[in-house]
């Protein structure tokens, strides 16, 4: 179904779930709260997409965008444990981990108009507006994002005591 191959399911429903917990963190808290249990579930779900993303990606840019992931996964959650002074950490903590959100959605929406519906999919080519445009929405998303996470944090003291949800 979909031309997808058995660990091409394994990838991608290992990592579906980090889609609606993000969702949840960002509409709860306004960014990933890594020390929360939603926040490991995240961390799991975008590290099995992240790694098993070498097992299925046929195109250089999969592997950059794996690469990527990962790398912003790992600083994100490290971050906050670093002796860093001031609110520092956990502006790197928020503003890495909501670019793992994006650089997870773009080949899930790319992939997705690729291969639904079934047969007869509503993209085929990678220059298609309609995949432009998605595309161009979660830029938009993601730099509106990161300014109301900024005001978020600028007006919220009490996220620099403690990243605990």
């Amino acid at each position: 179904m979909f031309g997808i191959s058995s660990l091409g399911w394994v990838h991608t429903l290992g990592s579906l779930p980090a889609i609606p917990v993000a969702v949840y963190m960002f509409a709860r808290y306004g960014r990933i709260v890594p020390r929360s249990i939603p926040g490991a579930v995240y961390f799991f779900a975008m590290l099995i997409g992240s790694l098993t993303v070498f097992l299925v990606a046929h195109q250089k840019a999969s592997y950059i965008i794996g690469v990527a992931a990962i790398l912003l996964l790992i600083f994100g959650y490290g971050v906050g444990r670093l002796p860093i002074p001031g609110r520092i950490s956990v502006y790197a903590e928020t503003f890495s981990l909501t670019l793992t959100v994006f650089v997870l959605m773009v080949p899930t929406v790319t992939e997705t108009l690729k291969r639904v519906p079934d047969g007869h999919p509503l993209v085929t080519n990678l220059k298609s507006p309609l995949l432009v445009g998605a595309q161009g929405v979660l830029v938009l998303g993601l730099v509106l994002g990161l300014i109301a996470q900024a005001y978020y944090l600028r007006g919220k003291p009490q996220a620099f005591r403690s990243t605990q949800a």
